[in-house]
């Protein structure tokens, strides 16, 4: 699995509406997460992932009854996996499913329904059975439920978008990507949800061009079609 489709997923979690040592902790998480996601090299992410990694487990140890340290260790695990061998990195990816698991059973609403993002894109996104679990009606049921928890965030949109775009549902998605692009920015999180709000929108053009693209096709297939059978009657009156 390439990185650009192991990482595609990472979703931007909301911030916490109040402050304390928790949400503190992980609002600073997030942000150095979005300067080494986009704007670190392959090279500087490979050193740097593992010591996200590190201090998502140091804060769950902190706060062991939270959801969302579990959330952001399995995020992390996820982008880590990248820079990992086959074998490794779906053990990774393992881990990263029994935590969004257990973040959901502890909170399902934390992060505004942030597991759900995270789980549904990696259903839709790793290989299927007997290599991994990946599953695509589980994929939507997930991304679904985080659409329903979080209707108008960039991130629940955006991932559903991107899965419809997966399954061939090209105009649906473009309604989701929408919506992501022109959801509200969090100032506390400028760069994090500038970058995904941009992808959202090149992937709402490229969408577009892909649907002008297959019905530009779909006419000509058809004429294509018209022209031999007005082509062959000819033939059979002569």
């Amino acid at each position: 699995m390439n990185k650009t489709t192991i990482v595609a997923f990472l979703l931007l979690a909301s911030s916490n509406a109040y402050c304390s040592p928790l949400s503190d902790s992980i609002d600073k998480l997030e942000s150095d997460w979005a300067t080494v996601y986009y704007r670190n090299t392959p090279e500087q992410q490979k050193i740097n992932y593992p010591r996200l990694l590190q201090r998502t487990v140091d804060i769950e140890q902190r706060f062991p009854k939270a959801a969302e340290p579990k959330i952001w260790q399995a995020i992390l695990l996820s982008a880590n996996a990248t820079f990992q061998s086959p074998f490794s990195a779906l053990e990774s990816l393992d881990k990263a499913k029994s935590l969004l698991e257990k973040a959901i059973e502890i909170d399902p609403q934390a992060l505004e329904g942030s597991a759900y993002v995270t789980l549904g894109s990696l259903y839709y996104m790793v290989p299927g059975w007997p290599v991994s679990f990946g599953d695509k009606q589980a994929a939507e049921k997930m991304l679904k439920k985080a659409l329903e928890i979080n209707p108008d965030g960039i991130d629940s949109n955006y991932f559903y978008g991107d899965y419809l775009l997966s399954q061939d549902k090209i105009a649906k998605a473009e309604e989701y990507f929408k919506t992501a692009s022109s959801a509200p920015i969090r100032q506390e999180q400028r760069l994090a949800d500038t970058e995904l709000q941009n992808d959202a929108n090149i992937a709402l053009k490229k969408a577009r061009k892909r649907r002008l693209s297959q019905g530009k096709n779909k006419f000509l297939s058809l004429f294509s079609s018209a022209s031999y059978n007005s082509a062959n009657k000819e033939r059979k009156a002569h």
